[in-house]
This record gives C-alpha cells, sequence and structure tokens, in this order.
C-alpha cells in the first residue's frame, strides 16, 4: 500500500490542478434578493449632463426656413467617403465642448453648457433665439455617447448608445453577458465629471443597485468585471494544461507497468 502510495500521491496533486471547482448558485445568479426588495422605491433616474469634450449635433429651425439659416452650422463633404467629392455626401458639423465647458454658437457666441441635461440646454439656447426667431425649435444630441465594458465579460468593447439612454445591465448585454469566471459581486463602475474620476462597486447578485446612480451609464462610462477567485488560481496554469494532462497520461501509464 505505501509502495503505491509513493506512486500515487504526486499524481494526485498534479491532477488536483486540473480541477476547477464548481461554482455556488450564489456566486452566479443575479438579483437573488429581488422578491425582497422594492425595485420601484427611491429608483435611480437617467440623467445626462453635458460634458467637456462632447460632440453636440444642434439643429435649429423655426416657421421661417430663412431666418433659422444663420443659427446652424453648414453641413460638409464627408472626406471619408470613396465617392467623388462632386457627389459626396453631406454630413452636419458638430459643436465640441471645450475644457470650460463652452461652445461657439453662430449669432449667439460663446454659451456655458457644461453640466447641463440636454433638455435644460435645449430651453438654455430658446431663450437667447427668442429675440431673433419666433417659437424656434432645438434639436440637441451628443454624438459621441458610448460606454466601454472590460474584462470578464464575452465581447469587451465600446458601445455607442444613440439614444443617451443605457443601463448597465444593457451594456452587459450587448458585451455578451459576463462569463462563468465574472465576479458578480465586484463590478466596478469608473465615471468622469467635473469634479474628477469617481468609481462605485456593483453587486448584481443584490437588487439594490437598481436603484444607485450607476444603474443609468453616462457618456464614457467605464465597467470592468474583476475576474472571480477560480479564474485567478487557473490563470496560473491554464496555459500549461494540455502539458500537463500529456505528463499525467504518462504517468498513469508509468505507475501501471509498475504496479503490474
Amino acid at each position: 500500500m505505501l509502495y503505491l502510495n509513493k506512486y500515487f500521491k504526486p499524481l494526485f496533486y498534479l491532477l488536483s490542478l486540473l480541477i476547477i471547482s464548481c461554482a455556488s448558485k450564489k456566486d452566479i445568479l443575479y438579483f437573488q434578493d429581488i422578491e425582497n426588495v422594492d425595485i420601484n422605491e427611491g429608483g435611480s433616474q437617467n440623467i445626462v449632463r453635458i460634458k467637456p469634450n462632447d460632440q453636440l449635433s444642434i439643429i435649429v429651425s423655426s416657421a421661417d426656413r430663412k431666418s433659422a439659416v444663420p443659427f446652424n452650422l453648414p453641413a460638409i463633404a464627408d472626406l471619408n467617403s470613396d465617392i467623388t467629392l462632386v457627389n459626396a455626401q453631406q454630413r452636419l458639423q458638430t459643436y465640441l465642448v471645450d475644457n470650460k465647458g463652452n461652445i461657439d454658437f453662430p449669432v449667439l457666441g460663446r454659451l456655458k453648457l457644461s453640466e447641463k441635461t440636454t433638455e435644460e440646454a435645449i430651453l438654455f439656447i430658446k431663450e437667447g433665439l427668442k429675440k431673433y426667431l419666433n417659437e424656434p425649435i432645438v434639436n440637441l444630441r451628443i454624438n459621441n455617447f458610448k460606454v466601454s465594458v472590460l474584462g470578464e465579460v464575452r465581447n469587451p468593447g465600446v458601445i455607442s448608445v444613440a439614444d443617451q439612454r443605457i443601463t448597465i445591465l444593457e451594456a452587459l448585454s450587448n458585451a455578451g453577458d459576463m462569463t462563468v469566471f465574472g465576479k458578480r459581486k465586484d463590478v466596478m463602475v469608473i465615471r468622469e465629471d467635473v469634479s474628477g474620476k469617481k468609481y462605485f462597486k456593483v453587486d448584481f447578485t443584490s437588487s439594490e443597485f437598481i436603484k444607485s446612480p450607476y444603474y443609468y451609464l453616462q457618456q464614457n462610462d467605464v465597467v470592468i468585471v474583476s475576474p472571480n477567485k477560480t479564474q485567478v488560481q487557473s490563470s496560473a496554469f491554464g496555459r500549461n494544461t494540455s502539458a500537463l494532462v500529456s505528463i499525467a497520461g504518462v504517468l498513469i501509464s508509468v505507475i501501471t507497468l509498475l504496479t503490474r
């Protein structure tokens, strides 16, 4: 018996490295307490504020179309197109919010839009236009609204958001969801505003985060899914798994011959 243990003990330790323990349901399931939490009470709101370096599309219109022309940037040819310049597609120019939160607007001059919501910015511009236009209409959109999802997800990358509304759940869904190795209790959201960079830890096993200000993402938010303990440990030998399996096979063959 001692003779056999001499050979099987090293093999046992070797094979142990290849075994990844099964994850508990508590580490995998989302919203485990949702039946006990009122997610509508004190829920978060989708409040998007304009920030420095945002690219804004602002279109002014009025009942008198000609009178609104001076308040719009001229369209320019899309030089990225493969077609000739004569037939090039036209695209609207955008306003770049500078580091102080201002844009230079036709006729009205420099306007500070930083930290205003899109609705507040529209009302602010309308007030300035009332001196020149009768019942002006302003359409404003943040063109560079995007979020990034990194870490233990199936398809990490940058997600462009057309309608300026995306929840962290939708972002993860667009990234293919977390892998089984994603640490659901420790998902980080990094956000930058005028006061600097901030971060927040999200626990997806609890429903409470739905009420947090990070449930709705803002432009340029970064979501990072950390690997769980199993993935961290397996990464130490994951690249050598095939080699270890081969070694284990050889050892089994040797022990079989020695014990005959």
